[in-house]
């Protein structure tokens, strides 16, 4: 049974490890990144350009994932940290950024007062029973991130500490994102997985009328046609033509939240819209948005979407957190142990329908030892399209994804 409009994400599993530190060469200082919500923006957009080339359907939380990292960031030191920060877009002044995902964080939770909507945001941590943390990464965590520790026993209960991890996955996520760490992610030298899940449930400010869904032909390739439950209705949404793409921004009850379409020329292909896709060219993007009359089309849809993430993300610039002679998260524990980030795990899910939509994504970090008079324009999306679950008061994209062949998650 469809349970209208619902988003979640949970997100990352660090697994450090200890090694012995080779000799470091000094990097560069990040570039700061002004406020939080532009720094997820960009770390989205730089993180899509990496994933963008793998074949099919893909969905994903770069504010969970986002979140999880700068989480982890609060523990890191040196080089590690300044890669990390610059991958991250995050500025010098480490309490500002912290206390900006803090205040992030409860102005997305607060869209979740309206009636028809709910949104949730929970961070958890996942420590050795008899490891010892520093208590300034365990207090700017509770304090900015309400990621309080629980005390698991990785050393000898490996796998009862990944059922309980992956049960409050589970029911963070309303049961949509099942078995986030799979056998094998953890060992006896794991030390610490971090998690932030964001839920949300929502409805259509206008929904669909079922009766008006019929059969109609999608194009995942020019030449190829598939048979798809294509909705329609004619409503007043925020539209905008651009250069790029055809934009269309359908809101959920009480407007703070809505799906931002982006829908390539017919003449021009979903690959050369993403290789477009710059955070400069969003803004342009949103702010080119108006109101009017729309006529609709636009299929149901199901993507379901597994990464593992430590090649994108060394690739993006993080190496050394990953690498167990370079790696310095001595921000985290008074141990001698060199830790170092082993995996990124991210499994993401979204449903779209008549009534709303229902999404779910979760991410594993695990760490261880080691006015018109014109007739409405028609916005058809027979061929592959963007689509953002964004917050729109701060802008900051909660979920991106896009759909090249809707029959493909059925």
């Amino acid at each position: 049974m469809y349970r209208t409009g619902l988003f979640c994400c949970l997100s990352l599993a660090l697994i450090l490890g200890c090694a012995t530190v080779g000799e470091l060469k000094p990097a560069a200082a990040p570039e700061p990144a002004g406020d939080v919500p532009d720094a997820v923006n960009r770390f989205a957009l730089d993180f899509h350009a990496r994933v963008r080339d793998r074949e099919g359907n893909l969905f994903y939380s770069p504010y969970s994932l986002s979140t999880a990292l700068a989480m982890t960031w609060a523990g890191a030191d040196g080089r590690t940290a300044e890669q990390m920060a610059a991958v991250l877009h995050l500025a010098d002044e480490r309490e500002a950024v912290h206390a900006g995902y803090r205040d992030l964080t409860q102005l997305v939770n607060q869209a979740g007062q309206t009636e028809g909507v709910r949104i949730e945001v929970a961070n958890a941590l996942w420590g050795q029973q008899d490891y010892e943390f520093l208590q300034a990464f365990l207090q700017t965590l509770e304090t900015h991130y309400n990621a309080g520790l629980e005390r698991v026993d990785f050393a000898r209960e490996t796998e009862a500490a990944r059922q309980r991890i992956n049960r409050w996955v589970e029911e963070a996520t309303d049961d949509l994102i099942t078995d986030l760490l799979p056998e094998g992610t953890l060992s006896a030298l794991t030390r610490l997985v971090l998690t932030n899940a964001i839920y949300f449930k929502g409805l259509w400010e206008s929904p669909f009328d079922e009766e008006q869904t019929r059969d109609a032909p999608f194009f995942p390739e020019p030449d190829r046609s598939v048979e798809v439950p294509m909705m329609h209705q004619k409503a007043r949404f925020g539209y905008a033509e651009t250069a790029d793409c055809l934009l269309l921004d359908m809101p959920y009850e009480g407007e703070e939240l809505s799906m931002l379409v982006a829908l390539p020329p017919e003449d021009s292909s979903l690959a050369d819209l993403e290789a477009r896709l710059t955070a400069e060219r969003l803004q342009e993007w949103t702010e080119a948005l108006r109101p009017r009359e729309v006529n609709v089309f636009i299929p149901r849809f199901k993507v379901e979407s597994t990464f593992s993430l430590a090649e994108e993300l060394r690739g993006m610039g993080m190496g050394d957190a990953f690498d167990p002679r370079a790696a310095d998260f001595s921000g985290m524990s008074v141990e001698d142990d060199d830790l170092h980030i082993s995996d990124v795990v991210h499994k993401a899910y979204v449903e779209v329908n008549e009534e709303g939509t229902e999404a779910a994504a979760a991410t594993g970090v695990v760490v261880g030892i080691t006015a018109v008079t014109d007739p409405p324009p028609v916005f058809l999306a027979d061929r592959p399209f963007l689509f953002l679950i964004r917050h729109r008061p701060t802008g900051v994209i909660l979920f991106l994804g896009r759909v090249t062949d809707p029959t493909a998650g059925r």
